[in-house]
């Protein structure tokens, strides 16, 4: 990283970034100044991502948004070569994807645990591998998990069961990417005011969701964004950790 630290002429990859909380990073760090490279998952979603793209550039920016299945480690492969190709570096990798089950144990499916798994810790994992691979020394490595790893709950055995393996994968990355300085860290914040959220979940437990929280708040991606940026800029030194950033909504 620069001596300041900055993100200006910094080139920033964001996992799932064309809408909720991936989509207001890559307009937030390309306000700061960087190059986005802006991955989206299928078809219902490019509009967003093109939406972000033009924002970006009218902006004065430059941003560029490409297609991939992360649970595909050829996709995961391609979208970085395409970051590289298209700016010449990655200083930056944020992955924000991630799915979303809440289902008793006793009724989930063979399918449903082989899709959760390879959404939210197999995609995880090769998108750490390739960042490790591709990112320029000094860069950051970004993870969003779930504040549920640090719950004790019913029905989320295969959401916060398999984003609980990021840890490990993150933890082992810092040890292994440090010498080239690259820090490596997740961030896990409470249930968040999305519709990732809310298909889950009925209104009563929304409410007792509110009510863990301070001010009878959920998450908001506006209470993330910065932590991300953070990470990214003066909070290098801080590697191999998960932050709970979730309003008291569990601590660890």
């Amino acid at each position: 990283m620069s001596s300041d630290r900055s993100l200006a002429g910094k080139v920033v990859l964001v996992g799932a970034g064309a809408k909720n909380l991936g989509g207001l990073i890559s307009r937030t760090v390309a306000a700061d100044g960087a190059k986005v490279v802006l991955h989206y998952h299928s078809d219902s979603t490019a509009g967003d991502a093109d939406s972000v793209v033009a924002a970006v550039k009218s902006a004065g920016g430059e941003a560029v948004a490409v297609q991939g299945d992360l649970s595909k480690v050829a996709d995961v492969e391609r979208v970085f070569a395409v970051a590289k190709e298209t700016f010449g570096g990655i200083d930056v990798a944020v992955n924000t994807a991630g799915m979303v089950l809440r289902k008793p144990i006793v009724e989930t499916t063979e399918a449903e645990y082989d899709r959760m798994s390879d959404v939210n810790a197999k995609a995880a994992y090769f998108f750490i591998r390739e960042a490790g691979k591709h990112l320029n020394d000094n860069g950051r490595i970004i993870t969003i998990v779930t504040s549920l790893l640090a719950a004790f709950t019913d029905g989320y055995s295969t959401y916060a069961g398999l984003k609980a393996p990021v840890e490990h994968y993150t933890r082992a990355a810092a040890k292994e990417f440090a010498e080239r300085g690259i820090s490596v860290n997740n961030i896990a914040p409470g249930p968040m005011d999305t519709p990732f959220f809310y298909g889950q979940e009925t209104p009563e437990r929304v409410l007792f969701h509110k009510s863990q929280a301070m001010g009878n708040n959920l998450t908001k991606i506006e209470d993330i964004v910065p932590i991300v940026t953070f990470l990214a800029t003066d909070g290098w030194w801080i590697t191999g950790q998960t932050l709970f950033a979730n309003g008291g909504y569990t601590t660890r």
